[in-house]
């Protein structure tokens, strides 16, 4: 395993950190134990849940995977072995079942103790804020939704202040964004710098062969700010396995149960794409799975890979993503594709 540290801190996490929001929905509790058990085995210390999961969302399974972690870790005692992420849900009608006043001092509060009780933890080393609560272009918005973006309160400072409480608390360590834009990412810090309070370490949006928009924008601000990106959706929810191209629906695959959450993955531009990159990947002497993610893993902005798997053969193809070196020759051939079809997937 390949370690790097949380930006601004001194927290040692591995580059490959194990998603977990199939856990209590497409996986069991004993599912997501094994792939704890076998994650640290091969030296993945870095864990991501949220209060929100499993996905997708709904009352029944509110915090289910967080209390499979919790389990794991009363039953193993290795807590202190893990570098433990999780975050507090936005508003909206997705999680109108959780609460519907966003990031307020109440909310926040609400949500950091819930998850502490589920975790059976003392404390969460990394608390993110899952999306903003206003409108912006992620979930597959490709465009500004100017309509919907004025609704958010101006409250970057209450949250500040809330959190700097819950770290004076021992409550969390450090804390980061997810789904922000460049200027979110930047009120945060201004707010941070201007106040004296804690300072976002880590944004965590989505990043894929077939979903680079990261690059447009966020990446300079990663760089310049030093606030590295945690990449979800490396495989741009399975399909950069190849697992659907000719338009096939395997058994039990995310893009079978659950059609609308790979739709925005599923363009006729991304499939397009994902025959070129498969056959880079062949050519190589590759999977397609490993090519992907470890384009992502030597990526200079990027803190951690978020890797997500519901069977172990997965898992253990995407960790060993690490030992895979790509040439100069095979990232040229990566980017020449891009160029004919960049990003074509929202």
């Amino acid at each position: 395993m390949k370690y790097t540290t949380l930006p601004n801190t001194e927290a040692k996490v591995s580059k490959i950190c194990l998603g977990t929001m199939t856990w209590g929905n497409q996986n069991t509790e004993a599912d997501g134990h094994e792939q704890m058990d076998y994650a640290l085995e091969k030296g993945v210390n870095f864990f991501d849940t949220a209060e929100l999961y499993a996905v997708p969302a709904t009352p029944e399974t509110y915090g289910s995977t967080e209390k499979i972690i919790g389990n794991w870790f009363k039953k193993t005692g290795n807590r202190d072995k893990v570098v433990l992420a999780s975050k507090i849900a936005g508003a909206g009608l997705y999680t109108a079942h959780i609460r519907k006043d966003g990031f307020s001092k109440r909310a926040l509060t609400e949500a950091i103790e819930g998850s502490l009780k589920r975790l059976q933890t003392d404390y969460i080393d990394l608390y993110q804020l899952h999306w903003p609560v206003r409108g912006v272009n992620c979930f597959g918005v490709r465009d500004y939704p100017y309509k919907t973006s004025t609704k958010e309160a101006e409250n970057h400072l209450e949250i500040l202040e809330t959190l700097q409480d819950f770290i004076k608390q021992g409550k969390i360590k450090h804390i980061g964004l997810s789904n922000e834009t460049p200027w979110g990412t930047m009120k945060y810090l201004e707010a941070s710098q201007k106040n004296n309070l804690p300072r976002m370490s880590t944004i965590q949006n989505s990043y894929s062969l077939i979903h680079r928009a990261y690059e447009y924008g966020m990446s300079e601000v990663s760089m310049r700010e030093n606030i590295g990106l945690l990449v979800y959706s490396p495989l741009a929810q399975g399909v950069l396995s190849g697992k659907y191209m000719n338009g096939q629906l395997p058994e039990g695959a995310r893009g079978t149960l659950f059609p609308n959450f790979v739709l925005r993955y599923r363009t006729p531009g991304a499939e397009q794409a994902v025959i070129e990159y498969q056959k880079i990947a062949k050519k190589h002497g590759i999977t397609m799975t490993e090519m992907s993610l470890a384009f992502i893993n030597q990526l200079p902005f990027v803190t951690s890979n978020i890797i997500g798997a519901t069977n172990m053969s997965q898992l253990k193809e995407n960790i060993n993503s690490i030992n895979i070196e790509l040439s100069d020759e095979i990232i040229d051939e990566i980017n020449a594709v891009h160029n004919l079809f960049p990003n074509p997937a929202a």
